[in-house]
């Protein structure tokens, strides 16, 4: 089955009962049980599981072709539930770059636990190498990064990772399944901020799982029972909503998001845009190896190099909405030292490029003209 086909029907089936196309919203907290310890069909209760969540959970892991879906209530639920597969003198070594909230649990709840993180440029494969030692477990990417949108060579790390039998997980929000199927180039696990581009219509916050191995698979889903981080039957149907149109929303993200790039790049006011479709993006030949196309997140800095100048820009969108998050229909823009990336250290922030005058923009599926002009006022 081909992926625009997927999206609709992988992994789903329709009701037997009523012939429902859509899964209905099982907005129920137990099952019925015939005697005790014996439900009536397979479900007991719904932190174990749910037929809402379980429709969603096999159309994700059918899009990543994993053998294995969990849903969440948060991407950073979904992290979370994998972090507890650790204890105190693992090592996980993780891409320098991040999302705040990802860095923010490492380093202040999980450090603390025993845990030791190193944070590297995975494109340093000799820097990367050198640090695996018997208590490596976990190595963590994201690709392309938020927000300077770095990219790591996923089948060259997989290739380490399985030599050393260290599991490898990859933070695929940006991507999506659309354009870069991790499991497929190597990795064990994908993880998603369902809230993002799975979604796509930022009315949910969500997370998600996905596992190539059947048995790591169970032992995560029982992690997931145990601590109890599940997503609701409601916020499931609207991810599943999202996932049957992420081909065509993700495809027009692509041709928007390489236009604003275009033009971003070629502005007096603008310094370094950053969006791997330009060819001077410095990871631009990974990009075109592992991802069908570029995205729809662009970054930039500002040639003054001024905090005020950014702050400025933010303030005049019209079309733009200012705020936190990415990946749905609505294009937004952010400031991450002041918002998504606020619990980063200042020093730490700028020692890998995360600087006062940077803007993200999640570019939207809007009519590009408007979004262009849009741009071009707030910049005049």
């Amino acid at each position: 089955m081909k992926f625009d086909t997927k999206v609709i029907h992988g992994g789903q089936t329709h009701d037997h009962e009523t012939g429902a196309v859509m899964p209905a919203v099982y907005q129920t907290s137990t099952y019925a049980q015939t005697t005790p310890g014996k439900p009536v069909g397979d479900y007991e209760y719904s932190r174990a599981s749910n037929p809402t969540r379980t429709a969603l959970e096999k159309a994700l892991a059918s899009i990543e072709n994993g053998s294995r879906g969990l849903a969440f209530s948060s991407g950073l639920a979904a992290t979370d539930c994998l972090l507890r597969s650790f204890k105190a003198g693992d090592e996980i070594i993780a891409m320098d770059d991040l999302y705040g909230g990802t860095y923010r649990m490492f380093t202040r709840i999980y450090k603390d636990s025993g845990i030791k993180f190193h944070f590297i440029d995975m494109n340093d494969i000799d820097g990367f190498r050198a640090l695996i030692n018997e208590n490596t477990k976990l190595v963590w990417v994201e690709t392309p990064t938020n927000p300077l949108m770095k990219l790591a060579d996923i089948q060259a790390i997989a290739k380490i990772t399985k030599a050393h039998n260290i599991l490898f997980a990859v933070d695929n929000t940006f991507a999506t399944p659309y354009l870069q199927k991790p499991l497929d180039l190597g990795a064990d696990i994908v993880m998603h901020s369902a809230t993002k581009y799975l979604g796509g219509h930022s009315d949910v916050i969500a997370g998600a799982l996905v596992i190539k191995d059947e048995k790591l698979g169970e032992q995560l889903h029982f992690q997931q029972f145990a601590t109890g981080a599940t997503l609701g039957p409601m916020d499931s149907f609207l991810v599943l909503r999202g996932i049957k149109t992420l081909s065509l929303r993700v495809q027009r993200h692509c041709e928007n998001g390489k236009k604003v790039a275009e033009f971003l790049n070629n502005h007096p006011k603008i310094n370094t845009v950053y969006y791997p479709g330009l060819e001077s993006h410095p990871y631009h030949e990974i990009a075109k190896k592992q991802m069908k196309d570029f995205g729809g997140m662009v970054s930039f800095t500002f040639t003054s190099a001024k905090k005020e100048d950014a702050i400025s820009f933010l303030e005049k969108l019209r079309v733009f909405t200012l705020a936190e998050s990415l990946g749905g229909v609505e294009s937004l823009a952010n400031h991450p030292a002041l918002m998504t990336h606020a619990s980063i250290p200042e020093d730490k922030r700028k020692a890998i490029g995360i600087t006062d005058d940077l803007v993200r923009l999640s570019v939207g599926i809007e009519d590009i003209e408007d979004l262009l002009e849009d741009i071009k006022q707030a910049l005049s």
